[in-house]
């Protein structure tokens, strides 16, 4: 095995590892630092390169502003120093982060020796560089055959860097819509966490499920694995945006959900309180609420209720009966401050499981994010206020297929 895919296999170690296991936007730094140096040795990054290049930040990132990448390189430094003193302790081969620096460097452990220590001499432990290889390789082999090696190791290079490290300068830059209306969940230190509606059911999958009800189903089997098809094409679309924004997303079930959750992230939540119970446990919508209707012909029925109708707006807004084809609903958008003032949450929720992928298509398009940017006058250069916002969707043979922006509300910050 050749040095360099010794090197590489120790970054899939590391990757693997207990250290960094969860901590996506770390994996992404060490891979891409990794690359680098292994592509261009000695040669060093700016703060300015990664942020764009890494984690997705704009051409006008500034890094005395933002201190994403040094408070991102502190956190690697410490994974990498924790691993070499736990499961890593005896690995031949150290990946260090010079404080400092963005280079990665990479060293060799002498035969019997269990721990690296920064500064050791050359008896106790054997450093090399990628460069220092370099120049022995240079004192060893003939003149003819190192420009021979140095020919192949540039198309190598060329080649990598192409397929690899360089992939997100060939794709197209992102909307600038979707840079300011994602801008709270995609800038933050770590990927936000999507949180998709998890309802309990009763009775048999082959036979009919349910809803499940505390006051008659007690000792029940409950099926608790179950979401909509909504729920599932909205996260693939979410996928999508925030992989254009150079982002990951984490996923997690609504019935997985705890309140460290909303201290620590940002949250992105997919369905009702009917079906994302989790909803009930967080700072929650005031202008449109959901709720089932007590009176009338549609008595029991989910609705979305306006608190205070302004005028040309109606009091309750409900989907299609169940006894007829689904053909609207009616969906919430809305953007609200955590428990932690650092922390933002989205919640994208359809009365029915097609409202919800409606409300995710309406803030995954270019056209109709910028409609809402309009509506809330929000200027390029600040930053997005919360908002609640009423869209209605039509649907088309179990599709949504238009989603009108009927009312809107802005929050006072």
């Amino acid at each position: 095995m050749s040095e360099r895919d010794q090197y590489v296999r120790q970054i899939d170690t590391l990757v693997a590892s207990r250290e960094l296991h969860g901590a996506d936007s770390l994996c992404k730094l060490l891979r891409y630092l990794a690359n680098h140096a292994l592509d261009f040795p000695g040669e060093s990054l700016k703060e300015y390169r990664i942020a764009t290049e890494v984690f997705g930040r704009s051409s006008d990132f500034d890094p005395q502003l933002d201190s994403i990448i040094r408070v991102q390189a502190g956190r690697l430094r410490s994974k990498l120093s924790n691993y070499y003193e736990s499961d890593g302790v005896h690995d031949s081969i150290v990946v260090e982060l010079p404080k400092g620096a963005y280079v990665l460097s990479f060293h060799h452990r002498i035969k019997g020796t269990t721990k690296l220590h920064p500064g050791a001499s050359s008896e106790g432990s054997q450093q090399v560089s990628l460069r220092s290889r370099k120049l022995e390789i240079v004192v060893a082999v003939l003149s003819v055959l190192l420009v021979v090696l140095i020919g192949v190791v540039a198309r190598l290079s060329v080649f990598r860097k192409s397929s690899n490290t360089n992939l997100a300068r060939g794709e197209p830059s992102p909307p600038a819509a979707f840079l300011q209306f994602w801008k709270p969940f995609a800038s933050g230190p770590e990927e936000p966490w999507v949180v998709f509606s998890n309802a309990s059911f009763v009775g048999r999958p082959e036979t009919g499920l349910r809803y499940y009800d505390p006051a008659r189903d007690s000792g029940a089997s409950v099926w608790d694995h179950y979401t909509g098809v909504g729920e599932v094409l909205a996260v693939h679309s979410l996928d999508q945006v925030f992989g254009s924004l150079h982002r990951g997303l984490r996923v997690k079930r609504g019935n997985l959900f705890t309140l460290d959750d909303v201290q620590n992230n940002d949250l992105i939540f997919l369905g009702s309180p009917a079906e994302n119970l989790s909803l009930m446990d967080i700072p929650n919508t005031k202008e449109f609420i959901f709720q089932r209707l007590d009176a009338g012909p549609r008595k029991g029925d989910l609705a979305i209720v306006n608190v205070r109708p302004e005028r040309g707006e109606s009091k309750d807004y409900l989907a299609s009966p169940s006894f007829a084809p689904l053909t609207e609903d009616y969906a919430i958008v809305a953007m609200l401050p955590g428990l932690n003032p650092s922390r933002s949450i989205m919640i994208l929720a359809g009365t029915t499981t097609l409202g919800t992928q409606g409300a995710v298509d309406y803030v995954s398009r270019e056209n109709s994010v910028q409609e809402m940017l309009e509506r809330l006058s929000a200027s390029r250069a600040g930053e997005l206020k919360p908002f609640e916002a009423l869209l209605h969707v039509k649907v088309t043979r179990g599709v949504p297929v238009q989603m009108e922006l009927v009312a809107l509300r802005r929050k006072a910050s």
